[in-house]
């Protein structure tokens, strides 16, 4: 049952304004984005009856998932990198019929269902973009959209995701083919009959020079640096619920004894000619791929190290070898990047937000987009919009409690680690453990009397099978509605 009225409280349709007056819209709040963070957030808001708008600056539902979407980073070979066991939103989990790791496509098709199930399609502002945010004297929030409409708002949800703006490298010299960032990859025709380089050792970079090792006359990948690679079964199962129903044990133990079973049944990596990993296991993102090793088994891919020098259409790598390529795809990551509201979040690899979702320094700004954890990101995303849509609803119905968590989100640093010592690489600052922060964040449900309200609609409830709540997707226990 939500907490309040929702016909009542919904943000309401106002007459435009006339030209450079600001639209005021409070009490209600912006979400920015229609992707699995900010349909996630929309649903918590709806559930509590807050009054909010949404806004999206594609044309359709899905952020980057929709790869028809213009600047999206989907591929076609894409597929979750999370099982769909262990990667629906609560109370709506992923239809048995779709396979272990979904495509990009079915992703798609699910996060549509769901606001579609929860009615918040008809609520999305589509076309919409927000190009800069500012914040007002009085501690509201001037949002300015396209087209030069100015509104104000109590408080901004920014969930516009964090894989829109390339981290692009420094090459060591000038290259005579065409250089892109995986960004800009579609589909193999780009790679047919090319010699290709593939820079970076990620998911996306694994996916793209297996992609080349079909199609191209010559796929290659330079890594800098070594990774642990995780197949997406284990034992027959996925391997994230193969963890999931195994005993939680201490970090060093689990690092242990997982990376005893990946070398006992699929080798070491430096076994298929890859650098030696300079961390522990776990200590870096996950690097969900199982197909890499078999292109490397077959010679379909070969591994160099990092690049020494560029001159026309030969690299030269660091362990003296050579050869020629017609095209170099940099899978090198993207930047946390928040272009309307930059100077809000600060750092623009990872800002600083207190459970990852609310700003310590403004208050009424929260981000929902930007976990980097270990585990699935749909369910960190639909808890962290609950804490955010409680803490909204308590400022108007409990002010006690919403000034206790003010001070929390002031004065509290959690240790998030789950004990793991992460990589000191940009992309790892601000990471997180997924237990610790299901574990933390599930402290902080029962101090301040917070619940997850699904808001169940008849289509939702056929399709569940199950109520995961917070559950991590290495152990934790579940709050619920």
């Amino acid at each position: 049952m939500a907490e309040g009225n929702v016909e009542e409280n919904l943000a309401v349709n106002r007459e435009r304004p006339a030209d450079g007056e600001v639209d005021d819209r409070r009490p209600a709040v912006l979400v920015v984005g229609a992707g699995p963070a900010g349909l996630a957030a929309a649903r918590a808001l709806k559930a509590r009856g807050l009054a909010y708008d949404q806004v999206e600056r594609l044309d359709g539902v899905g952020g980057i998932w929709d790869i028809d979407a213009p600047g999206t980073p989907m591929y076609e070979t894409a597929h979750f990198n999370s099982s769909k066991t262990q990667s629906g939103f609560h109370g709506f989990p992923m239809g048995e019929d779709l396979p272990d790791y979904p495509s990009h496509r079915q992703v798609l098709a699910y996060l549509r269902d769901f606001a579609d199930a929860y009615g918040l399609t008809e609520r999305i502002e589509l076309g919409a973009s927000v190009e800069e945010l500012v914040k007002d004297d009085d501690g509201t929030w001037i949002v300015q959209l396209s087209g030069g409409r100015r509104r104000r708002y109590d408080g901004v949800l920014c969930c516009s995701g964090t894989q829109w703006v390339p981290s692009m490298p420094d090459l060591p010299g000038s290259f005579d083919g065409e250089v892109m960032h995986s960004l800009d990859y579609r589909n193999m025709d780009q790679l047919r009959g090319r010699r290709v380089l593939v820079l970076g050792g990620g998911n996306s970079a694994c996916d793209i020079v297996v992609d080349a090792s079909r199609v191209a006359q010559r796929a290659v990948i330079s890594m800098r640096r070594g990774y642990w690679f995780i197949p997406k079964h284990v034992l027959g199962v996925p391997v994230d619920v193969f963890a999931a129903k195994g005993p939680h044990l201490p970090a060093r133990l689990q690092q242990a004894v997982f990376g005893t079973i990946l070398k006992v049944l699929y080798g070491t990596p430096e076994r298929w000619g890859l650098p030696k990993p300079d961390h522990r296991l776990f200590e870096t993102h996950p690097v969900l791929n199982s197909h890499l090793y078999l292109a490397l088994q077959h010679g379909d891919v070969t591994p160099k190290p990092g690049i020494a020098r560029i001159d026309g259409s030969t690299v030269s790598f660091t362990d003296g070898t050579s050869d020629d390529f017609d095209l170099i795809i940099a899978a090198t990551g993207f930047k946390h990047a928040v272009p309307y509201a930059q100077r809000y979040f600060g750092n623009e690899q990872h800002p600083e937000l207190y459970l990852t979702g609310f700003s310590r320094e403004h208050e009424g700004l929260f981000g929902v987009s930007f976990t980097e954890t270990n585990t699935a990101a749909y369910g960190h995303f639909d808890a962290l919009a609950q804490m955010i849509a409680s803490h909204l609803w308590d400022k108007s119905h409990r002010p006690p409690r919403y000034a206790e968590f003010r001070r929390l989100i002031r004065s509290d640093y959690p240790d998030l680690s789950g004990g793991l010592r992460f990589d000191g690489s940009p992309r790892h600052r601000g990471y997180v453990d997924a237990t610790a922060l299901s574990r933390y964040r599930e402290r902080i449900f029962r101090r301040m009397g917070w619940r997850m309200l699904a808001m169940p609609g008849a289509r939702a409830a056929t399709r569940s099978t199950g109520d995961r709540g917070l559950s991590a997707v290495r152990g934790g226990k579940k709050v619920s509605a």
